[in-house]
């Protein structure tokens, strides 16, 4: 007897995950590719001057002339490690004094409008302030970037915390929960998509305090690189140093939402469980 040999899939079944990659590939490459065209049309339609507006060709030339022979990427790496320390030593901040102004509703209407102040106020705003307490040094850039993470997470928490309802409270304590039980049981889980919120908010802001951290009398990083550039009216650079900021914030964004999806999937397992 002769074994049968294996049909083939259909040709509609076979390609259908490579059909999903590619069309999410699609959907990601478009808005750039967007951007891309619109960036040369602005450049040969006459609205700018040619010299004001280099070509994304060019951007691209001096970013690998800048890694390959400049150092670019050790400036790369030391506003990463910046904008990392910042982030960090904010959010080590913020997470206590947001589940403290949140929790208890006395100090929020004490601490709340303090908060709203230091929070509107610019840290490039501080910056000769803080060249006379910190110096020039990587202390004091570093500090103006944990001012910024550190306002922007700390409002993001205690509102979370503000919205949580009390029923998870009150159920808690019908079941005996001493107060320590409520808060690991009860009022971390339900503020950890507060906290991840408050770390993807506090990122964006770092990195955009970036610039004005390195004004701090820094001879390196992406934002000392734009910053001298823009004394020499280097467009190209100016232009490449403004594309590596937003790549590398993108690329933690993406990895942090990634984090987010895994720490709460237990959310979406219990909202599935009580849909059906």
């Amino acid at each position: 007897m002769h074994s049968a040999k294996p049909q083939a899939l259909p040709a509609t079944a076979r390609p259908a995950p490579l059909r999903r990659a590619g069309s999410r590939l699609l959907v990601m490459l478009v808005p750039w590719l967007a951007l891309v065209g619109l960036w040369y049309l602005v450049k040969y339609s006459g609205l700018v001057q040619a010299q004001l507006l280099p070509t994304p060709a060019a951007v691209l030339r001096q970013f690998w002339v800048s890694l390959t022979t400049e150092n670019l990427w050790v400036d790369m790496l030391l506003s990463t490690r910046r904008v990392a320390l910042g982030l960090f030593f904010g959010m080590l901040l913020a997470v206590p004094v947001g589940f403290l102004v949140g929790w208890y509703r006395p100090i929020r209407r004490f601490v709340d409008p303090l908060i709203n102040f230091f929070r509107a106020l610019p840290p490039i705003a501080l910056i000769p302030l803080v060249i006379v307490y910190l110096g020039i040094g990587e202390v004091a850039r570093v500090s103006i970037l944990f001012y910024a993470s550190f306002f922007a997470a700390v409002i993001v928490m205690y509102e979370g915390m503000a919205q949580i309802s009390p029923i998870y409270i009150r159920v808690a304590r019908t079941l005996g929960a001493s107060d320590l039980e409520i808060f690991w049981k009860v009022m971390v889980p339900l503020t950890l998509p507060h906290m991840l919120t408050a770390l993807r908010v506090a990122l964006g802001v770092s990195w955009a305090t970036l610039v004005a951290s390195e004004l701090v009398a820094a001879q390196n990083g992406l934002g000392a690189r734009i910053q001298n550039a823009s004394n020499f009216f280097n467009l190209e650079v100016i232009y490449m140093g403004i594309i590596c900021i937003g790549a590398i914030a993108l690329l933690m964004d993406w990895l942090l939402r990634a984090l987010s999806r895994r720490l709460l999937s237990w959310q979406d397992r219990i909202n599935g469980e009580a849909g059906a």
